[in-house]
């Protein structure tokens, strides 16, 4: 059988499942809305204050394991384009027990970080409107998305498209500022040249080995890439947009991240960063722009409401994944007539507002402290078992006899590229677990990746799943020669 012919056969596709509504400009953006959330504009200046102007190499980093994974996924998702994605990918290349408790910890990675953004979103309009408490719009906001994911899955597409783009426009117009007022052009009256990245203590005021603390951060601002292969099952003619969608993803961030941020460095000491406002914002009304705050605010605004849709879509997606594999409640696992799996959705917003009301109700912020940090933990691993299966993956073409040259999308430097790519991950959670700031992930993540893996070993195991009993065969088919 040929992966076409399996791609046909998929039920969890257009026969009675999802519907491939999402068309190539919509998955372009889809993932960098997931990415350039509010953390990014509001973020940013925690990691120049933690690194100085070294924090482009930060960046430049994480966009570097990004591409990496990014390629990974790309290979996956251009052969097996399944609703699901990395969920089925685990089960079905490395083990069921294992699939289990990456998908329920990837659920968890978006129920804990969504929050954060209503929230951000919510605080934003706090400000513009006094009299309405933050709670109130950030649950508006969980209202509005939850309305736009219920809907047809071509309404989410067009609105994440706008809304990135909306991002997009506002990074661009800071990089064409900046340029101008590196070279003296507006702003100020002389040149600047490298009087900021030199001149406050280096590039590296506090150590190369901060670069390595503050890159766990800045993969956390990463995630959000991987929801190009949960959109798979759902895009059309997807063996022609996931390579473009990836390959363009992965340039755009490197892009969006590290150039805004070089040239961020280049205009500001970067002893004045922090998280008062967006260091973007700051950086602009140091030099008479007054407007950037209010322009800032508004991007951010739309940053926050573009983060929560695409995670949204994210976290229900791979709910209605485990349902299918009967790793999950079988409920979760149905769509109505639009092919939009409601409950999967009603459930994963539910989860959300808990996080809003966790939020507001412990004014010490411990409690979210620890579900925001446990984002950073949930998502890595994730991403290692996207590497991971894409490395199975090539393992078993091999063991079937199928060549690789017949491959359509193919990791460069395979398999080398691969083991980095998990590898410095790895080394990321080994940071997370020496640092006392950020250990704090790990009491919780690592428990939300074990305890489903012991109860599918335990109880789940026993459970069938839905309309996929056939399906494994044919899956086996795709490995023959």
């Amino acid at each position: 059988m040929s992966v076409q012919e399996y791609n046909a056969s998929q039920p969890g596709l257009e026969a009675g499942g999802l519907k491939r509504g999402l068309k190539p400009r919509h998955l372009q953006l889809i993932a960098l809305g997931g990415i350039i959330g509010s953390c990014y504009f509001l973020g940013t200046g925690y990691v120049v204050e933690s690194t100085g102007p070294a924090a482009m190499f930060a960046y430049l980093l994480g966009g570097l394991l990004v591409y990496m994974v990014m390629m990974c996924l790309g290979e996956l998702a251009v052969h097996i384009p399944i609703s699901g994605s990395f969920v089925n990918y685990a089960n079905d290349f490395i083990s069921p027990t294992w699939g289990c408790g990456v998908g329920w910890s990837y659920w968890t990675t978006w129920v804990t970080y969504v929050p954060s953004e209503m929230i951000a979103a919510g605080i934003i309009m706090h400000t513009f409107v006094p009299a309405i408490p933050t709670v109130y719009w950030a649950l508006f906001f969980g209202l509005l998305i939850t309305v736009v994911n219920l809907t047809y899955v071509g309404t989410f597409g067009e609105l994440e498209f706008w809304l990135a783009l909306i991002k997009i426009l506002a990074i661009i117009m800071f990089s064409v500022i900046a340029v101008l007022i590196i070279f003296g052009l507006i702003g100020t009256k002389a040149p600047l040249g490298t009087s900021n990245l030199l001149g406050h203590g280096g590039m590296f005021p506090n150590g190369v080995w901060a670069v390595f603390l503050t890159m766990v951060m800045i993969l956390v601002n990463f995630q959000g890439s991987e929801i190009i292969g949960l959109a798979a099952g759902e895009s059309q003619q997807p063996e022609k947009s996931i390579p473009v969608a990836v390959k363009n993803v992965s340039y755009r961030i490197i892009a969006l991240y590290v150039i805004p941020v070089m040239l961020l460095v280049t205009i500001i000491p970067w002893k004045d960063a922090g998280l008062e406002e967006s260091v973007f914002a700051m950086a602009l009304n140091s030099y008479g722009f007054k407007w950037a705050g209010a322009i800032f605010s508004f991007v951010v605004l739309t940053a926050a409401i573009s983060c929560s849709n695409s995670g949204l879509y994210a976290t229900s997606r791979a709910v209605y994944a485990l349902a299918r594999e009967g790793m999950a409640p079988r409920w979760l696992g149905k769509v109505n007539k639009k092919g939009v799996p409601y409950n999967a959705i009603l459930f994963s917003v539910a989860g959300c507002w808990l996080g809003v009301i966790a939020f507001t109700v412990d004014k010490s912020e411990m409690l979210y402290t620890y579900l925001l940090a446990l984002s950073g933990f949930t998502g890595a691993m994730a991403w290692i078992s996207i590497c991971w299966c894409q490395l199975k993956f090539r393992r078993r073409l091999e063991q079937g006899g199928l060549g690789i040259d017949k491959l359509k999308f193919k990791v460069p430097f395979f398999p080398y590229f691969t083991h980095f790519a998990i590898w410095a991950q790895v080394a990321c959670l080994v940071v997370v677990a020496l640092n006392p700031d950020l250990r704090a992930s790990l009491y919780v993540g690592v428990p939300m990746l074990i305890l489903p893996m012991i109860w599918y070993a335990i109880w789940g195991k026993n459970l069938k799943p839905m309309s996929r009993e056939n399906d494994r065969k044919k899956f086996e088919d795709i490995f023959q020669a």
